[in-house]
């Protein structure tokens, strides 16, 4: 990048805001994937959407590559630098600018912390219901970017459910406004196409979303079973019987243990697998559904039935929940977090075939995750000091998401796709799929300037002429996964 360029970005953000020597922009080269590492040329801070879009317009002039980050909580690669590309930081937009009480709405700027929204939401007796277990460092705008869902997506929805408008900044530098307040717009649903697009098709720098009101009363069931099949069953049982609990989440003995020791929530260790069960709404809801939801669980082959009494003690059962992950990291040098999606009904069956692809690659396997609606979290166990291991993880975890694509689910839920689930994009679409995908991305950075090699893979015709080219001595970037074919 020509130190002209740098003079310029320091105009627009300040010097201080600049930053370009390695050692400060370590902490920039990955995101919560941290297999993955690379160095930016420089990272970039702005804070402001006009600054925003001056970055981009000057960008777009010198065509340069941009990777917007966010709190860097990704588990997906998605905010891996580029080694010839600037890296635009959003943690300065940091502000809650307007809770609503009237119309429940909170505009926010996109480096807010999930968590955040709620608290100052709650002053107005409203929350906002999205919640990844990440939720007390992750930011909104990373939500945005990944569609991100959490412990209460499946009574409340996605992020997608949940954002009413959001401002843009185009590849270009331009300022675009998508969605309202109004319950339907004119139009297509660009809202919709921007949530979850992984940064490759805009800069989102303020966003609307929709409050709730907070439940007069939230109880949690806390079922253990003596096997994941008995579980599994059970969270089939609770939704056919009407029942849409605010959170049903699954944890197996390897989550379990590593969860108890960590956040001494409470869970039964002797257990196989554990359910955690969230009814929340009016007092007498919620005591109607309590006794419906015990006796299913019963039926189901509960060996352990324990019902939060205090709001504390309904804190801890999901601190255990929402921690898990980071448990599990005392259990093992490294981990390896998928993230695929399957229908319900598949659950035995797919988590029974997990733990034999586990005994096959020799690695284990702690598998915890929002079982209400399917969205599988394995967490492979690996030392990435064991020569190989690191490779034969990624394999394991490519056969993890096949098996939720033969399932008739998707590769990812809410984590995205970003770089590692790149090639099983393949698995999921056909070539005529992906090619209009890479329509789609054109249509709003031509260029191919915004998050280039992330999220959509060439059609595999394409790999396949580019990669005959390369060999008579052409060069081709198909051959890094680029996404600019």
């Amino acid at each position: 990048m020509k130190r002209e360029v740098i003079t310029a970005l320091e105009g627009i953000v300040g010097s201080k805001f600049v930053i370009t020597d390695e050692e400060t922009m370590r902490p920039y080269e990955c995101d919560g994937l941290s297999v993955y590492t690379e160095m930016p040329v420089c990272v970039v801070l702005p804070a402001s959407t006009e600054e925003v879009m001056a970055v981009m317009s000057l960008c777009y002039k010198h065509k340069i590559n941009v990777v917007a980050r966010g709190a860097g909580t990704g588990l997906s690669a998605g905010a891996l630098p580029l080694s010839d590309g600037l890296l635009l930081s959003l943690a300065r937009l940091n502000q809650i600018l307007d809770i609503d009480k009237t119309t429940s709405l909170a505009v926010v700027q996109p480096g807010v912390r999930n968590l955040a929204i709620s608290e100052q939401a709650s002053l107005e007796g409203l929350y906002y219901a999205p919640d990844p277990s990440s939720q007390i460092a992750c930011s909104i705008g990373g939500n945005v970017a990944e569609n991100a869902g959490g412990v209460h997506c499946l009574k409340y929805g996605l992020t997608v459910h949940n954002v009413v408008s959001a401002v843009i900044v185009s590849a270009e530098g331009e300022k675009l406004v998508l969605g309202g307040a109004a319950f339907d717009l004119p139009g297509f649903d660009l809202l919709a196409l921007m949530t979850g697009s992984e940064g490759m098709l805009g800069i989102v720098t303020e966003i609307t979303v929709r409050l709730l009101p907070l439940p007069d009363v939230a109880r949690v069931i806390l079922a253990g079973f003596d096997s994941v099949e008995n579980a599994a069953n059970a969270v089939n049982d609770i939704i056919a019987n009407g029942i849409i609990p605010a959170g049903l989440e699954m944890m197996d003995a390897y989550a379990i243990s590593a969860a108890e020791d960590f956040a001494k929530a409470g869970y039964p260790k002797e257990a196989d697998a554990l359910l955690l069960c969230e009814l929340d709404g009016s007092e007498e809801d919620v005591n109607h559904q309590l006794l419906q939801t015990q006796q299913i669980l019963q039926q189901a082959g509960a060996t352990t039935l324990k019902i939060s009494e205090s709001e504390d003690e309904r804190a801890r059962m999901w601190k255990g929940r929402k921690s898990a992950f980071p448990a599990v990291g005392r259990i093992s040098p490294d981990y390896y977090c998928m993230d695929g999606t399957i229908p319900r009904s598949e659950l035995a069956s797919v988590l029974n075939q997990i733990h034999q692809l586990s005994r096959f690659y020799g690695l284990r396997v702690a598998n915890v995750f929002h079982a209400g609606d399917g969205n599988l979290h394995p967490l492979i166990l690996f030392d990435a000091n064991v020569q190989g291991e690191l490779e034969k993880t990624e394999e394991f975890g490519a056969e993890i998401l096949r098996l939720c694509v033969e399932a008739g689910g998707c590769i990812t839920g809410e984590h995205g796709v970003g770089v590692e689930k790149i090639n099983q994009m393949h698995h999921q679409f056909n070539d005529a799929e992906l090619a209009q995908f890479h329509r789609v991305k054109a249509a709003w950075d031509k260029e191919g300037l915004l998050n280039p090699g992330k999220g959509i893979p060439e059609p595999k015709h394409c790999q396949e002429h580019k990669t005959l080219t390369h060999s008579q001595g052409t060069k081709s970037k198909s051959t890094e996964g680029s996404s600019n074919g």
